[in-house]
């Protein structure tokens, strides 16, 4: 017998709920929802302090026995952050941080996806167009091209040769 019984009905679509809501459950959750909020304030406080060509590739991570992890996207930013770490530090414990000091570490940032192969089509008339003008040119690296692109885009024929003789 199927562990998904068909005589019970459908339990339905499940209601959203918000994630304060989920977070606030269960003490493990609730650990976690506060260990989220401390990060978001961090980041949010970093944002404000540093320059925005550091904000923006720097990301907090945790702070342990009063030392504040940041994870910069490359060498060159860990070791402009490791030469404003005083200001930092005492700019974080005006603000209520715990902090004395910095952990500098590099982790750099993933490429977002590999750019798309151009889909760019060209009609038959266009490509017949580039042919024509290909051949009226004198000879050249533009002229070539031309050809090239036409070739590629279906105008193997040149404009007048469309259509077959019978």
């Amino acid at each position: 017998m199927s562990r998904f019984s068909r005589s019970s009905p459908p339990a339905g679509p499940a209601r959203p709920q918000p994630l304060a809501e989920v977070l606030g459950r269960t003490d493990a959750f609730a650990a976690l929802r506060a260990g989220v909020e401390q990060i978001s304030a961090l980041e949010r406080d970093l944002a404000q302090l540093l320059p925005d060509y550091l904000a923006t590739s720097v990301e907090p991570g945790f702070i342990k026995d009063g030392a504040l992890t940041l994870f910069a996207a490359h060498s060159a930013l860990a070791a402009r952050l490791r030469h404003l770490e005083p200001r930092l530090v005492a700019e974080l414990q005006q603000r209520g941080w715990n902090v004395r000091t910095l952990a500098v570490k590099v982790r750099p940032k993933t490429e977002a996806r590999a750019p798309r192969p151009k889909e760019a089509r060209m009609t038959p008339i266009g490509a017949a167009a580039l042919r024509t003008l290909s051949e009226t040119l004198p000879p050249s690296p533009l002229t070539a091209a031309l050809a090239r692109m036409a070739a590629r885009h279906g105008a193997g024929q040149s404009a007048g040769d469309g259509k077959k003789n019978k």
